[in-house]
């Protein structure tokens, strides 16, 4: 009994940070490629494997608010530059991608090296919620004294989480580029606002909860704005001589 328990509590706390975790991989794959957003993703597991091994049950003893700073930082910096070209494409082509005059994606990387953008992003958005998730596996594996166990049930909501991101791929490659990088941009800047906080140690009300409600503010704050855009776009087509 107490070990189904410590697999269930350990399985479901990981699965919250597992779908943060697949959300930036996958927005930053879509938006920017998806070579260097693996090979970031990748690196991020080793150097994370790396660190469990060597430091083990020790892991609680590891600062995080530094890092959920340093993260959370990057990730708001790159998600409002994305933000706001995001609120000007869809603006200026319409939510469906084919409205307005063409307007140049910009962020997909077509160069032969590695985009160290995307590699960063990926790379530095598993290694903390890597962490996390082993954070969860020590306490919860502590606690009860089922160490293996929740172990396993870490890494499994990893794999499921990562299966389902992994299977709705392509659905998300299928969203035209100009509202994928609006939504993106929401993605990375409300977690980027959220890490940041956590990182200067601001006590969120909800915890965790706070981050659909954040989620929900930067998505109505876009649409505001994308009217806004697209007002100030038509204004000046008719302006404009014919």
């Amino acid at each position: 009994m107490i070990a189904n328990a410590a697999f269930i509590a350990t399985f479901l706390a990981s699965a919250v940070e597992a779908i943060e975790l697949v959300t930036i991989v996958i927005g930053v794959g879509a938006t920017r490629g998806w070579r260097s957003t693996v090979i970031g993703a990748l690196s991020g597991f080793g150097v994370l494997a790396v660190i469990v091994v060597v430091v083990g049950a020790a892991l609680t003893a590891i600062p995080i608010g530094p890092l959920r700073l340093v993260v959370g930082t990057l990730l708001l910096v790159f998600g409002l530059q994305w933000f706001r070209k995001g609120i000007v494409r869809v603006a200026a082509r319409g939510f469906a991608g084919a409205q307005g005059p063409d307007v140049h994606d910009g962020e997909l990387w077509t160069e032969p090296g590695l985009d160290w953008t995307a590699f960063v992003l990926a790379f530095k958005g598993v290694l903390l919620e890597g962490l996390e998730v082993a954070f969860i596996v020590v306490s919860f594996g502590a606690s009860a004294n089922q160490y293996g166990v929740a172990a396993i049930g870490g890494i499994a909501a990893v794999v499921v989480v990562g299966a389902v991101g992994f299977a709705i791929k392509n659905s998300v490659t299928r969203i035209p580029r100009s509202l994928l990088q609006l939504v993106v941009g929401i993605m990375l800047t409300t977690f980027g606002s959220f890490w940041a906080l956590e990182g200067l140690g601001v006590r969120w009300p909800l915890g965790d909860g706070s981050i659909p409600v954040l989620l929900s503010f930067y998505a109505a704050t876009g649409l505001g704005y994308v009217l806004v855009e697209r007002r100030r776009l038509v204004a000046l087509r008719a302006a404009a001589p014919a």
